[in-house]
């Protein structure tokens, strides 16, 4: 009764002010009962609600003061005051002590309950502050994974960095490599690369010997930088230490080989590296990506999409059955982008399997099928045996094939929410290349819900962006609509210590397209991906290019970059 009466005076001062409409009320209301998670984090993620309307409402109507977190030093935070089970079981964060005053920082004002915790495990008087619901949650993953993370590299010696724990993915805790005198410095050195990876964001590292030259390369925000050229003499001796520790045969030098490393950071923290090795003319090249689950959890808000497409994807997520597919090249976010979906679905009630090849994101509650073609474990194999284990959803890692196409348009025919991916360029062209394996075209257009293009795109740094001037009929010629150019201010990277060339971190850019009537009735008919994409257009879904240049406007990102990552 006490949770039901905090979020009808929520709901009361946020109807008074226009904030959420009284038509909508009902609705939130029984919507709520079924969700597990703070009202107003529901009321943001699950209802579209703006989070800065929110808040001020909020503020003026139970008279707390309001605070900004988006640049907030995270170092204020007392450290016996960062306990992680509190804040995430209150969604509250102790921001800084004034005196005996501990200020507690929350979306939601009537949630007493989370001040009167938080001052009995710490001693202190606490003072609610409000803030915006997603600054906040962005903010406590900035605290709690800075405490997880508490690892520098540049301050360890050469002992920490040896003792690194290293394991295979089964978990082992045997002691990997190192033993000998004659390789501890490579073991040392290799910890080293491993965790500046890590420090520096990069999704790859690449070890590459040549005949005279030996160099290893970082891909930062999508883009491979050299960041060290040991002797040539030490490539294999670095080749074999990485496959001792993702346990591989040392021996074979032939052929590619494929293994994992779990690296332990703390305990709290570990990260998982995919590891590929080839053999080439100079000795073997080691890939290595790097996988991390979090990235998974970032939540949808995170990712880039415009609210138009948010809502298209969270409705098609809220769907019984159909298919969603995400479509675009090789380290383009698609994985993250189903992974996000799979966390919002993934409830007590829900049984979800997916088959992938490889598993690059490990998510509890989720049954994960690593694809084994050698022993016959096939994607259609998989599929089969997922519809004989009374599934909810189902996830495959990529449609390759017709078989695969067929057996998962069944299962999204049958009562089966299944997301996949394909590789194409747009979304127009995924509609035609399930045609082109062979699929008939009434089954595409009554399984397929929405369609994702995407691609990434580096963010221009915060701290260093500067305004840039282009001409009004360049920017007509880049595909900007006349109404765009007023007011508009588009920015170029600059770089400072802060970040990479101009740029920290990257964001999707997204073309999502829900298959309307009109759309199912032209694939029917065999109409190609040029008309598609025309009715598309007609709709008013923005294509990849057009969401890009939104981007670019907002001062997100550069038109340089969008030029390089979307078609002009």
């Amino acid at each position: 009764m006490k949770g039901l009466h905090q979020q009808s005076s929520l709901l009361s001062a946020l109807t008074k002010h226009h904030i959420v409409s009284s038509e909508m009320v009902s609705k939130i209301s029984a919507g709520f009962i079924q969700q597990k998670k703070p009202f107003v984090r529901y009321l943001v993620e699950d209802n579209s609600i703006n989070a800065e309307a929110i808040a001020a409402t909020l503020s003026r109507s139970f008279g707390y003061p309001l605070i900004e977190l988006e640049d907030f030093d995270t170092s204020l935070v007392p450290d016996g005051v960062r306990n992680e089970k509190l804040i995430r079981k209150h969604h509250a964060l102790p921001l800084f002590l004034r005196g005996k005053v501990l200020f507690v920082a929350m979306s939601d004002p009537t949630n007493h309950d989370a001040l009167e915790e938080i001052q009995f495990n710490t001693g202190f008087s606490t003072e609610l502050v409000l803030a915006n619901e997603k600054a906040l949650s962005s903010c406590i993953e900035r605290v709690l994974e800075a405490d997880s993370d508490a690892l520098d590299i540049t301050d360890m010696d050469t002992a920490e960095l040896a003792g690194i724990d290293i394991q295979d993915e089964h978990q082992e805790d045997d002691d990997i490599g190192g033993s000998d005198k004659e390789d501890a410095p490579i073991v040392v050195y290799i910890n080293k690369i491993l965790l500046d990876a890590i420090r520096k964001g990069a999704s790859d590292l690449h070890f590459e010997p040549y005949e005279k030259s030996f160099r290893i390369r970082f891909r930062i925000d999508g883009i491979l930088t050299e960041v060290a050229k040991p002797p040539v003499s030490l490539a294999s001796r670095m080749a074999a230490r990485l496959k001792v520790m993702s346990k591989l045969d040392i021996a074979e030098r032939r052929v590619p080989q494929d293994g994992r490393i779990k690296l332990a950071l703390s305990k709290k923290k570990s990260i998982d590296f995919r590891v590929s090795t080839l053999p080439t003319m100079w000795g073997e090249k080691v890939v290595m990506r790097i996988l991390d689950s979090s990235s998974a959890m970032l939540g949808i808000e995170m990712l880039g999409y415009a609210p138009e497409q948010k809502k298209i994807y969270m409705d098609a997520l809220a769907q019984p059955q159909g298919m969603i597919l995400v479509t675009g090249p090789t380290g383009s976010g698609k994985t993250v982008s189903l992974y996000t979906g799979l966390n919002i679905l993934n409830t007590e009630e829900r049984n979800i399997s997916t088959a992938e090849d490889p598993v690059e994101i490990n998510l509890e509650g989720i049954n994960q099928v690593q694809i084994n073609t050698r022993a016959g474990l096939t994607f259609p194999s998989a599929l089969r045996s997922f519809l004989r284990q009374d599934p909810d959803i189902v996830m495959v890692g990529e449609i390759r094939d017709l078989e695969t196409a067929e057996i998962a348009i069944k299962a999204a025919q049958t009562g089966h929410l299944v997301l996949s991916t394909l590789h194409t360029n747009s979304a127009a062209e995924t509609l035609t290349r399930l045609l082109n394996m062979g699929v008939p075209s009434y089954n595409v257009a009554s399984s397929v819900t929405i369609i994702i293009a995407q691609r990434l795109a580096r963010r221009l740094c915060v701290k260093c962006k500067a305004p840039e001037h282009i001409p009004d009929n360049e920017l007509l010629a880049q595909g900007f609509l006349a109404e765009q150019l007023t007011n508009m201010t588009l920015y170029k990277p600059v770089g400072c210590e802060a970040c990479t060339g101009g740029y920290k971190g990257r964001v999707g850019v997204y073309e999502v397209i829900k298959i309307s009537e009109t759309t199912a009735n032209l694939i029917m008919t065999g109409a190609n991906s040029l008309d598609i994409a025309a009715q598309c257009q007609r709709e008013g879904y923005n294509n990849l290019r057009q969401s890009g240049l939104e981007k670019a406007a907002l001062g997100v990102t550069s038109l340089e970059e969008i030029n390089r990552v979307t078609s002009s």
